[in-house]
């Protein structure tokens, strides 16, 4: 499941130590071992723990290799990782959930993780198998492999159907540009005799519109040039894209829009105020639809590719991969490449995909997906397929900039600043930071 990237101080003075560590090891792929176990780190709870204990049971009975699988949630963001990593005790393979491939890609740059290349090679893996739009979030600037993409999600604007013919709008053409979708919002809208709010036709800053990438991207936002290895976040998109958010505050102001939401529950949770009928559209997850089977099952609903402005980027979504990767210092790299290329075959990954509608990193498409005919898979396929679909932010700096956009999102839209000031003050400390590391 998509979640939203942070990382703190804490994190990046940690990262400053497992780096020194790193440099003062001999450990690169000299600690390979050749015991028949390794230990393996997942991020996932409920269903997909399940299911993530059945494959590596299949893979010890196939295979006569012990996996040590430990239950780590938010092992990236949380510090957990890179003290293991500074005190020379890592995991040998971790696997990453949603926006984590960020992190991870920013640890690779700064040579906590170790090259993947001769594992892969050995295991006989070839990437041309890949689809096209994973290969960037794989390989760093050097050419190295550092990253293995598991899966991905996509983002989708999941409208209620009900209420859209309620407000005389047409459930069949659902809002595809920027200014279709505030003309919706404001037809969804519906105000109570006090001035407070019965239900909200869309807010812009909550579920994956929380995340700090998802309408930059949307509105055309680079925010970083890999070639150049540059920081460009005080780019036009993005100041659209913020002023745009901004536009809600004004007119529905942020903080009766906090006290209507106060009391909703999360995704997982039949209080989220679009399975309780509060607000018609929001932007998702593709996991999102198996979320409203169990907890709201009568509520008809469709989705459709997120709205975007002219010029912008159409038919897109930021990708949350769940990626595989090996931390530097890992005593047995190949068996947990082996394990990793082991589950993530569309045979293997099909128990979890047919829950999720998450997608197959795979060209080839598998008979093990079973999702033909479904209404938003077919919208979920169609959008991972896009050219204008990708992953933000491969930078060493992801970490601290998804901090810094959140931070500028919440001035603008709280207190109205002028975003092209705190997109540049942004811009030049990330520079600095770049610079460092």
């Amino acid at each position: 499941m998509k979640k939203i990237m942070s990382m703190s101080l804490i994190s990046v003075l940690v990262i400053i130590l497992v780096l020194s560590g790193c440099s003062n090891s001999n450990s690169s792929s000299s600690t390979t071992s050749n015991s028949k176990e390794f230990t393996y780190w997942y991020p996932w709870g409920g269903d997909s723990e399940k299911w993530d204990k059945e494959r590596i049971a299949d893979y010890e009975k196939e295979e006569g290799m012990k996996v040590n699988a430990v239950y780590v949630p938010d092992g990236i963001t949380n510090g957990k990782l890179l003290s293991a990593i500074s005190g020379g005790n890592p995991p040998d393979l971790v696997l990453g959930d949603g926006n984590d491939y960020q992190l991870a890609y920013s640890l690779a740059a700064q040579g906590a993780l170790e090259p993947l290349d001769k594992y892969l090679e050995k295991a006989g893996f070839d990437e041309n198998t890949v689809l096209e739009g994973f290969h960037d979030v794989m390989k760093q600037p050097d050419g190295k492999t550092y990253i293995l993409p598991q899966d991905s999600n996509v983002n989708l604007l999941y409208y209620n159907v009900d209420m859209f013919e309620a407000a005389g709008l047409d459930p069949d053409n659902p809002p595809k540009t920027i200014e279709e979708l505030d003309k919706a919002a404001e037809a969804l809208t519906k105000l109570k005799d006090d001035g407070s709010f019965d239900t909200l036709g869309f807010i812009p800053w909550i579920d994956a519109g929380e995340d700090p990438y998802t309408w930059p991207w949307a509105f055309g936002a680079d925010m970083f040039d890999t070639e150049a290895n540059k920081v460009t976040l005080n780019e036009e998109p993005m100041i659209e894209s913020l002023k745009w958010m901004d536009s809600y505050a004004v007119k529905y102001n942020p903080e009766k829009i906090k006290s209507f939401t106060s009391g909703f529950g999360g995704a997982f949770s039949p209080d989220h105020p679009f399975m309780t009928g509060k607000v018609a559209m929001t932007v998702n997850g593709n996991w999102f639809a198996n979320a409203l089977k169990i907890y709201s099952p009568d509520t008809k609903y469709k989705v459709a590719p997120i709205p975007s402005p002219p010029g912008g980027r159409e038919n897109a979504t930021v990708f949350g991969t769940n990626v595989f990767f090996v931390p530097k210092g890992a005593k047995n790299p190949q068996a947990a490449i082996n394990f990793a290329l082991y589950g993530n075959q569309d045979k293997v990954l099909a128990g979890n995909i047919n829950i999720w509608r998450s997608i197959s990193i795979w060209k080839e498409k598998s008979d093990a997906i079973k999702w033909d005919n479904d209404s938003v898979y077919e919208t979920v396929l169609n959008v991972a397929a896009s050219p204008n679909s990708g992953h933000p932010a491969l930078t060493s700096v992801a970490g601290e900039m998804g901090d810094e956009l959140t931070s500028i999102r919440d001035a603008v839209i709280y207190n109205h600043e002028d975003p092209a000031k705190l997109l540049q003050k942004s811009q030049d400390k990330l520079k600095e930071t770049l610079e460092k590391k």
